[in-house]
């Protein structure tokens, strides 16, 4: 009987989906190795590690591998790219963890940053961070897109190592290249929401501390409530 070939959820779907035709993968902290087994299923992917820092998760991913006839993964028990070559690769996706993790990954393999990979990123918290990190140490995006999962917007951000002016923070917090995008207003909403409870929350502090940053919290906010009614009413300029 031929076996079932493995179906992702839409978060992983849609890094699929983003992972260049013939592509050198590393999937860092892969997990249950569903996407490079995906991947390497149907052929869109030259070759695949995937690596984890735990031996936990890896040892799910190389049964994933088994029990879907895939015996191609080249699995790597270590630190984010701790133990991956540049010539390895040529492409990294990091996906599923904070966005200050991401950064401290890509911190610790330079080479990320040399034009010649491509890198799609993918933080379950702190997405500011991580695209104020990026535009502050030599990468350059070439797409965001948002994707929803079980109730929640995710967003993946495409990059690469070059020039990109750092970014504002109402850019940091709605995000860059994204205004095509079916779901961003209401990722401009949820993100608008989010710092408006952080206002909320610090304007019951009397300190001049707090009232410095309940206000630099509210001009981000008018930008990007301004931002989402300019899109409301077509115009994404």
């Amino acid at each position: 009987m031929e076996k079932k070939q493995l179906q992702l959820q839409p978060r992983l779907q849609m890094l699929a989906d983003l992972v260049p035709e013939g592509a050198r993968l590393a999937d860092v902290g892969t997990d249950h190795g569903y996407l490079p087994v995906w991947l390497l299923q149907r052929g869109r992917i030259r070759t695949a590690i995937a690596s984890d820092i735990g031996a936990e998760p890896l040892h799910h991913a190389q049964r994933t591998a088994q029990e879907q006839g895939i015996d191609s993964v080249d699995f790597r028990l270590c630190d984010g790219l701790q133990g991956i070559k540049a010539e390895e690769t040529d492409t990294v996706v990091i996906a599923g963890m904070g966005g200050e993790t991401i950064a401290h990954i890509l911190q610790q393999a330079p080479w990320t940053a040399d034009g010649v990979h491509t890198l799609l990123l993918q933080p379950m918290t702190k997405a500011e961070q991580l695209r104020l990190w990026l535009s502050q140490n030599g990468y350059r995006f070439t797409g965001e897109r948002l994707v929803r999962d079980k109730d929640f917007l995710y967003p993946i951000m495409q990059v690469t190592g070059g020039a990109q002016a750092v970014l504002g923070e109402p850019e940091q917090y709605s995000g860059v290249l994204l205004e095509e995008d079916p779901l961003y207003s209401e990722y401009l909403q949820h993100q608008i929401y989010r710092l408006q409870r952080a206002i909320d929350g610090r304007s019951r502090a009397s300190s001049e501390t707090n009232r410095v940053e309940t206000c630099r919290l509210e001009t981000i906010c008018r930008a990007l409530e301004e931002k989402e009614r300019r899109l409301c009413h077509g115009d994404s300029t």
